[in-house]
Formats: C-alpha cells, structure tokens, sequence
C-alpha cells in the first residue's frame, strides 16, 4: 500500500536492500523470508513485541536522494508480489520524469506530492464505504487477515497487548478482536504461538485475579482454557469482549446477526487507533444501559450525555448528576441511586381536553406533568371508556356480541361497594390513594413525575387499586410506545383476526387456564379480551409468538388495564423487562435461574449445597420467574410483588425469592428429598396473605395441592417485602446483568449441546458413523451455516437460522456451502469434477426442492460413500448420474466453462460458477410433469411445502406428515433402480477417470476401468438388438419418472450455447474439461454427448454430422492393451462430438435406444479385483473432519501472502 511520505533516519537498520536505483529503494525486513540466523530471530521478536509499523510491513520501498542522508518511506507491502507491483510503477512512472530536475529538493517535493496525489484517489474511491480507520488500524487488519488467513467480511474491532500464560510462561503478543473471532499471535526467539476461537464457542469468559494469573482475562471453551494478562486497560479489553461474545450468543439465540451502525454521528478527528466498529460497540453499549435504565423503547438512541445539576422544585435543591438528550427524551439520573430520575418526552401533543379544564398544544417542548396524566379515578368510576384508552373508538371490528375491554376488567367486575362498608381495609386504601395523589402534587404526575427514594417507598406499602394500571404504565415505560404508537394496537387486532397458526391454536388451549378462579375469566368478556391482546402479540412479535405463562401474566394486567394498555406492558415485559423469557427455550428465565443459583451460593451458602442435593432451585426458579409468583401465590399478594417488579425490575423478584428460602431454611436443610422441599415452600407460598387487599378474596388453586394437618403459618406479604429489602437489598442491577452475561454463555451453550445431542439422536442407527464422528460432523456443517451469517456470502435463507423450527431443521447450506463440505470431506476426491460431483449429490440429498439441506440429509449422503459394502457405495454412484442428480443443463454449462479454462488448465477453479442457476430450470422443468402425474392432492402439498421454506410460521402438521413418511422407510433393491442410457453412462465413466487420477494404483485402474467400460459397451449393444425386435421405443428405455423433458427448451437453450468454431482449438479439447487435462495430442475416439446431461429425444441429423458422428454400433471398441493408459485416461468412452458444424447443437448423435442396468454395471466390475478393492478401501473420516477444521475460517483470497521463514 502507498504510505503518505516521512522521514526515516537510519535506513539499514534492521533492514536488508533488495533492489535499488538513483532515487528509490526496495528493502526486506530481517528475519522475514528464507534464513536470517540469529538477527532474525530477534528482529522477528522485536516486531510482534513492539507496536512497529514493520509487524505489518515486511516489505518497503525509501525515496532517497544522492547527497541527501535523509530517506522517505513512500510505500508498502506484506507481499513480495505486492511490493513488486509498486516498484514497477515507480519505474515506469517516475524515473524518466526525475532524471529532467536539477535540484534534489524539486525531485523529492515532486515525489511527496505524487504520492499523496495516489493516496488521495485510492481513498476518494473507498469514501462511499466510509472508512474512516485510522491508517495505523488498517494496518493492524490487514495483519490480522494475513496472519489468521481470515477473509475481507471479517471486520477487526480492536488490538491489544498482552500475555498469553502457555503453561506457566507468559507468551507477549497481541490479541485481535474482531466480530466473530478471538486470535492472538505472538513469536519469540523462534517460538510461534497461534490461536483462534469463535466467539460462538466460549462457553466462560470472566476477569479475575489469582496469584499464579495476576489481574486476567480467563476464557473457556468446550475444549480449552486460555489466560491472558498484562493488559495496560485490562477492564476495556474486557468490556469489548463481553460485547462480542453477547453478540454471539444473539447470533445462535435468534440469528440476529452484527451490523454496523452507519447513523453513528462522526468525530471530527479520528482517534489514533480506534476503528469506527469499536465506536459503534460503544455507543451500542451506552444506548442499552440508557434505555435500560430510563425504561424507553428499543429504537430510542442517545445523542450524548452529559454532567449537570437539576433544580428539584420539591425540595429546593441543586442535585448534581447526568443529563442525557435523545431523539424523543431529555432524562436525568442523581449521581445518589435514589435521589432524583426524571424523564422528559419531547413529542408533539394534539390539542386535548386535559382533567384540569386547559386545552393547550405543545410541541418538542418539556411537557408539563399535567398532559400526560391519567384521569382522576373518579372520572374513571362515571365513564364507561378511559380518555387514556384510544381503543373506545375503534370497537367496530370485533364482534359485536363481544366488546373490547377498553378499562380494565376488575372495575367491570368488582362490586361498587363504598369504601366505608370495607371498614379498616377500606380506610387503609383511602389513605393509599390520599398519599399517591399528595405525592403527584409535589413531584408531578404522568411521564415527567420526579422519581426519588419516596416514590420507592409508596410502591413498597403498595398501590391502590385505583391507580395501579396508570402506574405499572408508567414505571415499565409502557406509557411512551402507547403514546408514540396510536392506532397501532387496533390494527395489529385487524390483522391477525382470523389467521390461524401454532401460537393461535396453543393460546385457545390456554385461555380457560388463565386465572379460571377469577369471575372476570369467567365469562367472554374476559375470555375474548386475552384472545386478542395475546393474538395481536404473537402477530407482533412471530418469534416469540405464543409462550406458557404469557396467558396468566397477561390476564392480571387485564384485570387493571385496558386491552391496549395491557398489550403495551406486555411488550414492555417480553421484549425489556424479561428478556429472552417467553422464547420457545426460555433463555432468560434459564439465565436468571442460574443468577439465582449464584445468588444462594453466595448468600444462603449453607442451604445452596442442599438445595443443589435435591434439585429443588431448577423446579421452582422457573414457575417463580416466568410468571412472577402469579401462579403460586394468592393473587392479591403476588400484584403486590408486581408493582415493585414495575418499579425497580428483576432485581426484585430475585431478593423476594432469596427471602423465602432464607425464612424456610431450617425445614429445607431437614427435607430427604426434592417433593418434601417442594410441599414445604408450597405450603409456605400459599400462606403469603395481603391483610390490606379490598378486594374479595380469590381461592388459590394451588393451595388445594399443598395443603396439610398442622394450621398454616400466615405471612405477610408487605413483611416478606420488608424482610427481602433489609437481608438482600445490596442487589444493583448493574451487577445483575453482569451475572446475566456469564450465565447466558453457559445457558445458550449447554443448549446448543442438547439440539447437537438431539440432532445426532435423529440419525438413523444403520448410518455407519459412531457417534463422536456424528457430533464432529454437526460441529462443521453447523460451522458452515454460521458462516454464511458471518461474511453474508449466501443468498438464501439458510443465511437466517429459525429457532421455532425442530432442532434438525434449525442448522441448513446451500449448494455452495456443502460444495466446500463435499470438497474437504469426501472419499471420492475428483480433482477438477470435484465441484461437478457435488452439485449432483446436492441435487439428489435435496428431496423436496428447496435448495437446502439439513443435517440428517447431508450425513445420508455422506454415509452412502463412506459405509455400506460395493453395491452400496455403486449403487450411490450410479444415482449420482441419473435424474434428479443429473441435470440436462449441467454438462452444457461445464462445457461453456472450459472454453475459459483451457488456457489455464493448471486453475484449481470449479468451473461451475453458479451451481444455484443450474438448479433453478431443472426444478422447474421437473415440477410440470410430476404434478400432472401427482395429480391434484399433490400440488396442496407442494404449495404448503413451498409455504414452510419461506417466511410464513410453521405449520407443523407438515412435520407430523414428514416424520409418518421417514417411518415407512422401504427397502430399495438394485432392481428398483432405472437403467442408465447411453449419454449418463458417458459422464459416470468420466467421474470414474476423474476419481481414479489421485490414487496410488492409477494405472491398474485405468486399464480396469476401460476393460469394464468395454465390456458394458458391447451389453448395451447386444441389449439393443434384442429391444429393437420388440416394441420399437422412440425415448430412452428408463423408466416413465427419469423421462427426458420435452425437446423445445433444449432446442432454445441450444442457441444460447453454441460450440465453438471447427477450427478452434478449445473445440477439441471442450469435451475433456471435467478431467482436468487438456489432451492436444490425441483424438482417439471421436466423442459424442460429453455436453451431455440426462439422454436427449434423438433429432433430425445433417449429412455432415452423419460423417462425422458415428452412432455407438459403429465405434471401434478398444482393448485393455492397445491404448497407453494415459490416453485411455483422456479418451477412451468420453463420447461426445464438439462437432465441425457450429450451427448445430452438441449431443443429437446420442443413441437413445441403448441403455444399461445397475446389475449389468456391478457384474462387470466385480471382474476387476482392482475396483472392488478401490471402493470397499476404508476411510478415516476423522482425519478429513480434522483437517476440515484447520481450514475451516480461511476463506481468504490472497494466495501470495508468504509466509515468514523460521530458522532455528
């Protein structure tokens, strides 16, 4: 790469001169390259061990001139070729133009400027992808992608310093983060250390202190643990990695993969060496604890921040803090936790009728308390419909008999008896209220109240029934999206009325499950009100859709809310609140599970090792968490564990359960097994009570079950609070996600391990692999899938992983992808036909047309070469070159390929470039015929098919339908296989040669192949003869399912393709492509059909292709002895004429009449003892699954990096 020009000093330090003239110098970097000794060695160390530009460059090129001691650094490079390619321009360009100045100082101001001209036009044409890195980062990256053999996709975040503790040595290197993987290098006196780990495969990574690793970074994976330490900011490097694995795990929860941020605002100068990914990171970072924090919408980015003091009107003080400014919101946070929070929305307000008589319109304004607030609860008891409910407008499209519940469902269902007739309860609650409204006096009411240690305390004593709806929309932050979104929940309800799917038909089995004991699920009221609000969620939210436990939550916050409002604190639970709880896996209830395990080791460490005995926490964390102690306690004590659960978030639900293990310590630490621990906290959870509830009191169903002979012990709710605050109140949520982050990992990890077990389970036990190979193969197809999320180099779906689908259909390739797993992993290495190879078993594997494959497909196929006896393995061959796996298109397109590759013949390339076009006609050639032989029922199931690849939610009768088909497995002998006509036999016989070039015993088993060859050539002849004296057949005698298509769309693709010229010498050598070798030299049979695909109906021939294609009955058939074998290898069967006329389309000299059966074909080769010990040879894959591995990330393109010598 051009550097803009500076100084350097001492030039042949550490430096050797390669190439020089009167004004430029070429120099290799010591130690980089052959030899180098001792110098090397150390000039080596230097370079990793220092932050040098020369890590990156070992190449570069000074501008000097003759009296001047002064040299200029003016380029770079990591590869001789590259480096070359500047000095040569230098030559071409320069030095005549340099010879004509008289002054040194002309010369090297003229060369400045060339040079940063250069730089300048490189960089005008990159500023569309706003690169904005540093220089000295892009070198880093472009190390990185050298030294890890990492491809362009994969971004660097950052670089740091370090030691990595091999053993008890500390290795100095540096350790490159970047979006999907950890590496880090280090060389020293000699010794290389290497490593790369996939984000995806940490299973711990923590930060800690012991006195063998001072102040480290430890990371786990299944298989290794890695320290590293002397960081000179170890808690940023630390941050960064917790990020990059978070965004890992994201990535194998729910496919979302990392994409940068482009509205990120710029700085003005770039810092020294900090890419614009590591800003993105951060400011993503700073945007989730701000929307965490403040409780505001997803889509809510911060703009900045900053330190300030807020005059508080209440108590008339100056409190010092952070001010934040977003899009839609001003906030404030106290530096104390509990002195002040306040939210300011900056949205536009539509003239409205506030309770205080002022009409009033206010836009990006600081919204006055007032015009946010919720009706006084008077009004509330005189009208059918809440102002704050939108909905009551909207109540004509549901049904008529059914009206929407647009206040919440308890005032429709209390008795309005007066207060007063409550007695004590009743005096208690009008002082609640009475609190709460001296309380919005002071600090203000609706979205911008103040929010201070006192509004903590009036949630403690709990909220009046009144005001609880109002308030649970406010803390949960609910309030801002049904403000932002009008309208939205209405026509969510339009939408999915009526459309049926898994979660629809799981939540009508839900529904009378739901709080059945309340008289307001009692009736269809109730009943219909649930149905909509969880069906316009699930329509919402489809990868989420429908989870147990939902139904209960949800029906509380109907019981103080409209549909609307308890729709929006929905939202707020599932997707902030709760994250991950109410996924198909229950991840975040799972994480927060582990917290808690965590959490009892650390508070309650004598009951912890208990508790961990009986396996009690896993049974109960989860009814407790996902449906907070709803389901288990006296609904009247639970909403009060809600309402702080609104205010302060998990951290509560967390210390209330801590709380009831501490009170039931001493019977749970008695208990001999997990039932008695589960009666014991069931008796106790029923027996929470709320003496200040007003309303009539609801039996617990759960009570009937744990119910005993002693006199329960009552407990009060707001005590158990009390208690909870007291023992447990050091909780900060900081440190809660803190612990959510460790236990993901290991959550989402030991999950993956339980789809890989499950998956391998699925495998048929006659596979033939044991189970480690199985697991070992999952691990690479299952890396294969990621990294198409990776570097976004596949275009189909299977780029985007669906954790709703069965396990074995979560991970699926593409025909690319299992290409380069085909390529690494098979026994059958073609050469060049390798690729060729792989795009018919793709074809084959792929059953229902989708042009994707999952697991359990892709171990059949390889099964099928790797176990079974000869005819198993043949049998798989001779598939391989019969419809579906052959396509008429595909030896056309091979064939217009090697015109481009005869010139080159040495090219690895596969000369297929896009298999996915070739799959797309044969498809839609098959479709017809097979419908119309299918008949009408078929095409339901080809379009529900079609339905369940693309973006609709599963059905999963179709998978009740698929496992019933994979059960009826039949037995399919050799007779049921069709016979091969003579144009398929010609291309099984070229993969026969290509299959044999690489093998020890080549020459044997050339001369066995084109003895069988033979021998099957005159089979088919004689078979032909006795055919033609039956029925006369004018297609080819497969059977009617491998019928050719209709001539019309050859003949059209025929003009597309046309042979190249007679006189054109690629014509020749066209036919021969698939080999890999481009025989000049002798033409010993003339070819026919080797552009073939699957038989074509015969055509009319001209005379001239008469003469010069001969049928099959007039081929000289050759012997084993009279061709060398390398001629056999290049010519003998390969028929195909790349005819003299250009007009005429290639392939019309096939003779359709001529066929051959698998019987005929494993008969004759079981003559050879050569081929049957070819292919029953057994193979290791493990070896192959291994190497697989090694190369499994290098996908990068540059094949003329060097790679640095090492002596000594």
């Amino acid at each position: 790469m051009w550097l803009s020009p500076e100084e350097v000093l001492v030039a042949n330090a550490l430096w050797v001169t390669e190439r020089a003239n009167p004004f430029f110098v070429l120099q290799r970097r010591r130690g980089h390259g052959k030899g180098g000794g001792l110098t090397g060695l150390l000039v080596g160390t230097l370079d990793v061990v220092l932050d040098s530009s020369a890590r990156v460059a070992p190449y570069r090129i000074l501008h000097q001139t003759q009296d001047s001691q002064i040299y200029w650094t003016v380029a770079s490079g990591s590869s001789r070729k590259e480096i070359t390619k500047h000095w040569e321009w230098l030559e071409n360009n320069l030095l005549q133009t340099l010879s004509i100045f008289d002054s040194e100082e002309d010369i090297t101001t003229f060369v400045k400027g060339k040079i940063h001209g250069i730089i300048a036009e490189e960089n005008k044409n990159l500023q569309p992808q706003g690169d904005e890195d540093p220089g000295k980062f892009k070198e880093a990256e472009l190390k990185m992608r050298k030294q890890f053999g990492m491809p362009e996709g994969e971004k660097l975040v950052n670089y740091y310093s370090c030691s990595y503790w091999k053993g008890r040595v500390p290795r100095q290197g540096w350790l490159y983060l970047t979006v999907n993987h950890l590496c880090f290098y280090s060389f020293l006196l000699g010794k290389e250390v290497n490593l790369v780990v996939q984000w995806v495969d940490i299973t711990h990574l923590e930060k800690n202190a012991t006195l063998l690793f001072p102040e480290s970074i430890h990371v786990e994976t299944r298989d290794q643990e890695l320290f590293f330490s002397m960081f000179l900011n170890i808690g940023e490097t630390f941050k960064l990695m917790e990020q990059l694995a978070n965004l890992a795990m994201r990535q194998l929860l729910d496919s979302e993969g990392f994409l940068e941020d482009k509205a990120l605002p710029r700085p003005i100068r770039p810092h020294r060496n900090i890419s614009a990914l590591k800003r993105d990171l951060d400011a993503r970072a700073k945007n989730e604890c701000y929307r965490a924090t403040f409780r505001l919408p997803r889509d809510e980015r911060l703009d900045g921040h900053t330190s300030c003091t807020l005059w508080t009107p209440f108590n008339k003080l100056h409190i010092p803090g952070q001010m934040f400014i977003s899009n839609n919101y001003i906030c404030f946070a106290s530096k104390e936790e509990d002195a002040c929070h306040l939210i300011i929305p900056l949205r536009e307000k539509t003239p409205s009728k506030q309770p205080g008589g002022i009409v009033g319109s206010r836009k990006a304004s600081v919204v006055d308390p007032s015009t946010e607030s919720s009706p006084a609860p008077q009004e509330v008891s005189e009208q059918p419909a809440s102002p704050a409910s939108p909905l009551n407008s909207h109540q004509s499209f549901c049904v008529q008999e059914v009206p929407t519940a647009s206040q919440g469902l308890l005032k429709l269902f209390q008795k309005n008896s007066p207060m007063e007739d409550l007695g004590a309860k009743g005096a208690k609650e009008k002082m609640k209220e009475e609190s709460w409204h001296i309380h919005f006096f002071e600090y203000g009411r609706g979205v911008c109240m103040y929010r201070t240690a006192k509004t903590r305390a009036l949630v403690l004593k709990g909220i009046p029934e009144s005001l609880r709806g109002e308030l649970w929309l406010l803390f949960s932050g609910a309030w801002n999206e049904m403000e932002t979104h009008p309208g939205y929940y209405t026509e969510l309800v339009e939408k999915s009325t009526g459309k049926y799917s898994l979660a629809t038909e799981e939540i009508e089995r839900d529904l009378h499950r739901s709080m059945p004991e309340h008289p307001a699920f009692q009736n269809e009221l109730g009943i219909a009100a649930l149905r909509r609000v969880l069906t316009a969620y699930a329509f919402r939210n489809p990868t989420i859709g429908y989870c147990q436990a939902m139904n209960i939550v949800t029906s509380v916050l109907l019981l103080y809310g409209s549909e609307e409002e308890a729709f929006w604190l929905l939202v707020a639970l599932c997707e902030r609140m709760l994250p991950d709880y109410y996924n198909t896996r229950v991840v975040g209830a799972l994480v927060d599970q582990g917290i808690f395990e965590e959490l009892t080791r650390d508070f309650l460490p004598q009951l912890s090792e208990k508790m961990q005995d009986l396996g009690v926490i896993s049974s109960i964390s989860l009814s407790w968490f996902l449906t907070l102690f709803l389901s288990v306690m006296p609904f009247e004590s639970a909403v009060v564990i809600v309402d702080c659960f609104f205010y302060e978030g998990i951290k509560v639900i967390l210390q209330v359960a801590l709380a009831i293990l501490d009170a039931n310590m001493e019977q749970l630490l008695g208990c001999s097994d997990e039932g008695e621990a589960m009666t014991v906290l069931g008796r106790y959870l029923d027996n929470v009570v709320n003496k200040q509830s007003v309303s009539p009191p609801i039996p617990h169903l759960h009570a009937l079950l744990t119910s005993g002979d002693d006199p329960p012990v009552e407990v009060d709710i707001f005590e158990l609070l009390k208690v909870s605050y007291e023992k447990f109140s050091s909780l900060r949520a900081e440190d809660i996600e803190q612990m959510r982050f460790k236990q993901r990992l290991k959550v989402i990890q030991s999950l993956e391990d339980t789809a890989k077990r499950s998956v391998v389970r699925a495998i048929p036990v006659d596979i033939g692999f044991s189970i480690e190979e199985l697991e070992d193969l999952y691990m690479v197809f299952k890396a294969k899938h990621l990294a198409s999320q990776y570097w976004g180099y596949s275009r189909m779906v299977a780029s985007r992983r669906d954790p709703s689908l069965p396990y074995l259909e979560q991970y699926r390739i593409d025909a690319s992808q299992f290409q380069e797993l085909f390529a690494s992993l098979t026994p059958w290495a073609c050469g060049s036909h390798t690729p060729v190879l792989a795009g018919r078993m793709f074809r084959l594997l792929d059953k229902n047309k989708d042009l994707l494959i999952n697991f359990k497909e892709f171990v059949m196929g390889m099964s099928g070469m790797y176990h079974g006896d000869l005819t198993e393995k043949l049998k798989v061959l001779y598939k391989l070159h019969l419809p579906p796996a052959l396509s008429p298109e595909e030896a056309e397109s091979a064939l217009e390929a090697a015109h481009y590759f005869t010139e080159n013949s040495s090219s690895e390339a596969s000369p297929l470039a896009s298999d996915l076009d070739l799959f797309l006609p044969w498809e839609a050639q098959e479709a017809v015929p097979q419908e119309e032989q299918e008949g009408s029922g078929s095409e339901d199931v080809q379009e529900k098919r079609g339905e369940e690849k693309g973006t609709s939610s599963p059905d999963y009768r179709h998978y009740l339908r698929m496992w019933a088909k994979e059960k009826e497995v039949q037995k399919e002998t050799i007779k049921d296989l069709p016979k091969m006509n003579q144009e398929q036999f010609i291309e099984l016989c070229k993969t026969l040669y290509n299959m044999f070039s690489e093998d020890p015993m080549e020459q044997d088993l050339y001369h066995a192949i084109a003895t069988v060859a033979s021998l099957l050539l005159r089979i088919g002849e004689v078979g032909k003869k006795f055919s033609a004296r039956t029925v006369r057949k004018p297609r080819d005698c497969a059977t009617e399912e491998d019928e050719p298509p209709a001539p019309e769309p050859h003949q059209d693709t025929a003009r597309e393709h046309q042979p190249p010229a007679a006189g054109d010498p690629q014509a020749k050598a066209g036919g021969h492509m698939h080999l890999g070798k481009v025989p000049h030299e002798s033409q010993v049979v003339v070819e026919a059909g080797s552009g073939e695909g699957e038989g074509s109906p015969s055509q009319p021939l001209s005379d001239d292709e008469t003469k010069d294609d001969m049928s099959m009955s007039s081929y000289s058939v050759v012997s084993t002895g009279s061709l060398q074998c390398e001629d056999l290898a290049d010519d003998t069967v390969l028929v195909g004429g790349e005819a003299c006329s250009p007009t005429v389309r290639t392939g019309g000299t096939v003779d359709t009449d001529w066929c051959i059966s698998f019987e005929q074909i494993l008969a004759s080769i079981l003559t050879e003892s050569v081929l049957v010990n070819f292919f029953e040879k057994r193979v290791d894959i493990a070896l192959k699954i291994k190497d697989q591995k090694k190369v499994e990330r290098q996908f990068s393109t540059a094949s003329d990096h060097e790679q640095p010598g090492v002596s000594g």
